[in-house]
């Protein structure tokens, strides 16, 4: 058989070892879904920052707080964004500690931020989900992946105490079948690690944004408090 036949992608893979073969078998399956979760979460960021410039639009050009929240509150799930969600749970728990007889402002105001703060933990929680196995895969799949080439590479040189002249035919499909392991962990874990940090870089960039709207909904419903 000669070496550049052995050496083939699908004939390596088909011949590795079993331990090897899982080991291709799981990098090749957490790869599959750490890019499903890529193209989920570049949806969902890219949604949410679009609707977070819509509303603060909305927000600022428009005074009368009372429609707004009537609007977000009519409004379907999928229509409304995180900062839309923080600024209802804000002016409803402001409403309704208003109606309350005896509340000092001082008291509305704690209120009023709570409510915002839950509301923006509970957001913040749905925006990073999944983050955390991008992170996993990234940091996890190249030492997988290095576990499978060291397992094939001793299979390789074991294979060689019964080979009377060891030659590159005989070591190299060994070997190289060992590295396709470590070349499917880097597959793995690039593309996870670059969509981490994107993602996570936008995410903080929101966190920010949602902050200072809490801080200035605040000012402006103190002002009218």
């Amino acid at each position: 058989m000669e070496v550049t036949q052995d050496l083939s992608f699908i004939h390596l893979i088909s011949n590795a070892s079993v331990l090897v073969q899982l080991v291709m078998g799981l990098l090749l399956l957490v790869s599959l879904m750490s890019w499903w979760f890529i193209f989920i979460k570049m949806f969902a960021v890219r949604a949410e920052i679009r609707m977070t410039s819509r509303f603060e639009e909305k927000f600022w050009g428009n005074s009368d707080l009372t429609q707004l929240y009537k609007q977000a509150a009519a409004a379907k799930p999928g229509q409304v964004g995180a900062l839309e969600r923080i600024f209802a749970a804000g002016f409803l728990e402001f409403a309704k500690l208003k109606k309350q007889q005896g509340v000092v402002n001082a008291a509305v105001m704690d209120g009023v931020r709570r409510a915002m703060r839950a509301t923006y933990q509970r957001e913040m929680d749905q925006l990073e989900s999944h983050l955390s196995f991008l992170a996993t895969v990234g940091s996890v799949s190249p030492y997988v992946g290095l576990f499978g080439t060291v397992w094939g590479i001793m299979n390789a040189f074991r294979g060689l105490a019964n080979v009377g002249q060891a030659t590159l035919a005989h070591v190299a499909p060994g070997i190289a079948e060992a590295l396709v392991a470590t070349a499917m962990g880097l597959f793995a874990a690039i593309p996870a690690v670059v969509a981490y940090n994107r993602y996570a870089h936008q995410i903080d960039r929101l966190s920010s944004r949602f902050d200072s709207f809490t801080e200035e909904f605040s000012n402006v419903l103190q002002q009218q408090a």
